[in-house]
């Protein structure tokens, strides 16, 4: 193989399979993230303006995430989070504000027994997003409006959006069955006409 020619073309080959091999990777890469994180892969590719910047923040996340001991809930701390989010509810009527603040914790709570980390919110929903990509937008949503009703901010009606979002993302944390999910979408439904006293 003394001809510079040939040399020059198979060196030419293995750098156009090696690109090629890359880019299909990536590809792969790419699709498995948008599969894994759905609506947050967008969310997170729309704010930093860089894809692939943003695909290294979500694999971290799911590497981190992957490193955590986060488990099921058993059916027991179940019952007693589904009892105690039924009285945050109920006091919604009463006080709008100090149950929105009770639901954001009580998400928090949930998020802890289950083994994630209770660091800063950005942190927590970045964890989150992980394993429910779907509704951790409810989550940034939910606690915003809790926030602004810290500051003397919000009316009753962002309290009431805020309470749904906490909702939602309850629910996935205790891993609502596809049955119950029906039930308690009348439930939810219910709640978008929550009546509250002035």
């Amino acid at each position: 193989m003394d001809n510079p020619l040939v040399i020059v073309l198979l060196v030419a080959l293995v750098a156009a399979v090696a690109v090629a091999a890359w880019l299909f990777m990536q590809k792969r890469r790419t699709e498995h993230l948008q599969e894994q994180f759905g609506p947050e892969y967008r969310r997170t590719v729309a704010e930093s303006h860089d894809q692939r910047a943003a695909e290294r923040e979500l694999a971290q996340r799911a590497e981190r995430v992957e490193h955590l001991q986060i488990r099921a809930l058993s059916p027991r701390e179940r019952e007693q989070f589904e009892n105690r989010w039924r009285s945050v509810q109920a006091q919604f009527v009463d006080d709008p504000s100090g149950a929105t603040n009770e639901a954001d914790e009580l998400v928090g709570q949930v998020m802890a027994t289950r083994g994630y980390p209770v660091g800063d919110f950005e942190q927590r929903a970045a964890d989150v997003s992980v394993n429910h990509p779907h509704v951790v937008e409810h989550y940034r949503a939910g606690h915003a409006l809790a926030l602004r009703s810290a500051r003397g901010d919000a009316d009753t009606e962002d309290l009431r959006r805020a309470f749904v979002h906490f909702r939602a993302l309850f629910e996935d944390l205790l891993d609502i069955s596809a049955d119950e999910h029906d039930v308690r979408a009348d439930a939810r439904r219910r709640d978008t006409h929550m009546e509250v006293r002035s």
